[in-house]
């Protein structure tokens, strides 16, 4: 097996990372998925929603910070990362060097309809989730469009997104 660049998938939460992530992994044949939230869960012993509570964000984005630095020099993996990975400008740089980075991007609107039901979202336990959603992408989008593509998720079908990663992938190898 070839050591190939990983394929680094970046958006805001209910953009998609883990199913195209996942969709990804049985396509490509020679890639391995890695889910980042669930990487630090193992570091951590614990659900991402009791890191938040019980030792802060910024424990949640050391361990966060950690994990890139590890992971970054792997190759052949498919890598979905949590939405506020971008907040650490140095994780882009790591990123970078062995991946070619996707921005799923996503509608405020768009993801509040996606996130609205699931209850393990820190960020989101808030009194307004629409607002804080459009917060986040305002504040986060600048370093999101740092990526090596743009693909907008909005009203794509999930293997027509998967087929444009593939395509874009390809032609930087």
């Amino acid at each position: 097996m070839d050591n190939k660049k990983n394929i680094v998938l970046i958006g805001m939460m209910g953009a998609g990372k883990s199913t195209i992530g996942h969709l990804l992994d049985k396509k490509l044949e020679d890639f391995s998925y890695l889910d980042m939230d669930r990487e630090i869960e193992k570091l951590a012993k614990k659900h991402i929603e009791e890191i938040f509570s019980q030792d802060g964000e910024p424990h949640f984005r050391e361990l966060e910070h950690k994990l890139i630095q590890k992971y970054s020099n792997y190759h052949n993996q498919v890598i979905a990362t949590g939405g506020g990975i971008v907040e650490n400008p140095e994780n882009i740089e790591l990123l970078k060097k062995n991946g070619v980075i996707f921005y799923l991007k996503a509608s405020a609107q768009t993801l509040y309809e996606r996130v609205k039901k699931t209850t393990h979202r820190p960020l989101l336990k808030h009194q307004n989730p629409k607002e804080k959603i459009k917060e986040l992408i305002k504040k986060r989008e600048p370093f999101y469009k740092m990526a090596d593509f743009e693909i907008d998720t909005d009203e794509k079908e999930l293997m027509e997104i998967v087929k444009e990663i593939v395509s874009d992938y390809e032609s930087v190898k």
